[in-house]
């Protein structure tokens, strides 16, 4: 298989457009019918920075149409495989997306880059909803070879490359720009994903210029790792022969029969020792829609509240958010159990913080509930953590004795290394009625969202958000009004209320401006938040 990678001129002189242009279609006149498979670089359709959302959309209205269709020529005229890489119109959305050609110039399929760039979605404005879901890697099989693809950014999320491999490819077709970074760097990237895919590399790109140190390195890469051809920073194209059957296999450790490098490391990946991912793992808070409904200590109205059985039962049930309650032990454990007493919700007596961990696990935690929970212990804040990370939206009450005395640092530095440790920190936010918690948070983890509670100042939610920083307020009983929640609105403020188990009394809330429902029946009343949804 005969491979041409392309790599033209790239201007941040947006001004230089339609020459840059021009000098792509030329490069796809000069394919001809040696070639078998045909690589072109990202954005073809723009082919100068467009630093506005007005020129970026200007060029793709110009040059969109065209380039595809005479990409497809140009597979047909050399009776090649063409990839090339544009802004594609979807029902959602421009998507940036690579079409592969078949070479009879009909279209085998398109790749929609998974990894945009925060430009590309707070500038382009592209579609970016599907990335936010679970898809398996794109594979494209053409003549009997498969074709993998990652785009530009797609290039640094080496977590993607075990997810690839397992799909067996032949050839990783990489459409890219990568413009600020060095030739080594992208080098290395390369023959990495090669050696990690046991794929061959097809990597376009853009020339940053002759000169230029970063950018370019369009380049074939073997299985093996071997670097077959880079244009580093020249203007023009490479042709590479290749033959996409041959793989390369290593011993699978010293002694044993030869395998694929991923087949090897397969035998000993433990995946729980890696950052949360997968199908189960929600959007972080900052960017999950709203309404939410938040399961008020788990699904409580058919567990025990704070229990494994109720959090889990809102999360299967599909809860966007949990709430629950952290206290400490008299020995500095962080465990989870709303009352600051124990006779209410366990077979104890006395503070829970005056009792050490091992002394509350010879308490019984749900039999108060049903015999059918009888045996169940207290819940460690780790326990939760370990289980539900990144599987829920988590709103983390910090109780406290009074709200006039400040947390012991200590066990406050604790909770938050907890989430750093179950690498959770964009899934939860704490909530509190104390402001000295609130001023301490602030000043420990900034990084991790706030919610201001009634505390003494019940009325004060708004203002005391400001102060402290705080992204959200948790509403309570009567203690708010419609001018309090159109304040917080003004302000970007996000509004819980604690909350209803009644679904007209949600929507009503709702209605109001409310965000977030916290409930502890959470099938009804999240039943009638969809409602509320389809209506509006």
């Amino acid at each position: 298989m005969k491979v041409r990678i392309i790599q033209p001129l790239y201007s941040s002189d947006y001004s230089r457009t339609e020459e840059l242009y021009q000098q792509e279609v030329a490069m796809l006149h000069q394919c001809d019918e040696s070639l078998d498979l045909i690589v072109c670089p990202e954005a073809c359709d723009v082919p100068a920075l467009a630093r506005t959302k007005e020129d970026f959309e200007a060029s793709v209205r110009k040059y969109n149409g065209p380039l595809l269709a005479l990409a497809g020529e140009t597979a047909k005229r050399c009776s090649a495989i063409l990839f090339i890489n544009a802004i594609h119109q979807t029902p959602t959305g421009w998507r940036n997306t690579t079409f592969a050609f078949n070479r009879d110039g009909s279209l085998a399929g398109t790749y929609d880059k998974q990894h945009l760039t925060p430009g590309e979605v707070s500038k382009r404005k592209l579609d970016s909803a599907y990335t936010y879901e679970y898809s398996d890697p794109t594979v494209i099989t053409i003549e009997g070879v498969r074709y993998a693809f990652l785009t530009c950014y797609d290039f640094y999320f080496y977590e993607a490359f075990a997810h690839i491999a397992r799909k067996k490819v032949d050839i990783i077709i990489g459409c890219s720009h990568q413009r600020s970074d060095m030739h080594s760097a992208l080098e290395l990237m390369s023959r990495f994903l090669a050696y990690n895919t046991n794929a061959y590399v097809v990597r376009a790109s853009v020339s940053m210029g002759e000169d230029e140190a970063l950018g370019g390195c369009s380049m074939v890469v073997s299985p093996k790792g071997e670097v077959l051809a880079n244009l580093f920073s020249r203007v023009g194209w490479a042709d590479v022969e290749i033959d996409p059957a041959v793989k390369y296999y290593k011993p699978a450790g010293y002694g044993n029969p030869p395998a694929a490098h991923y087949e090897y490391i397969e035998e000993g990946r433990r995946p729980w020792k890696y950052r949360p991912a997968g199908s189960a793992i929600v959007l972080p808070d900052a960017i999950m829609p709203y309404p939410r409904v938040c399961a008020h200590r788990g699904f409580n109205t058919i567990a025990p509240e704070n229990s494994m059985p109720a959090f889990g039962a809102a999360v299967a049930m599909g809860a966007e958010e949990i709430e629950f309650d952290l206290w400490y032990t008299k020995d500095g454990e962080i465990v989870s159990v709303h009352d600051a007493t124990l006779e209410r919700i366990s077979t104890g007596t006395g503070k829970v913080y005056e009792h050490t961990y091992e002394e509350l696990l010879q308490y019984d935690f749900g039999v108060k509930t049903g015999e059918k929970f009888r045996g169940m212990r207290i819940l460690k804040f780790e326990e939760i953590l370990r289980k539900f990370a990144c599987h829920v939206v988590m709103n983390i009450h910090i109780k406290t004795v009074n709200n006039d005395v400040p947390y012991d640092e200590t066990l406050l530095q604790k909770i938050i290394d907890l989430i750093e440790k179950y690498d959770c920190a964009g899934h939860v936010y704490f909530m509190s009625g104390n402001d000295h918690v609130l001023a301490q948070l602030q000043r420990m983890a900034p990084h991790i969202c706030r919610c201001v509670g009634a505390g003494k100042d019940p009325w004060g939610m708004v203002e005391r958000a400001e102060k402290f920083g705080c992204r959200k307020i948790q509403l309570f009983m009567d203690k708010y009004n419609q001018s309090m929640i159109d304040r917080a609105k003004e302000k970007g403020i996000i509004l819980n209320y604690c909350g209803t188990d009644d679904p007209a009394a949600a929507k009503s809330f709702l209605d109001m401006g409310v965000d977030v429902i916290l409930t502890n029946d959470y099938q009804c009343v999240a039943d009638a938040v969809r409602e509320w949804n389809k209506q509006k």
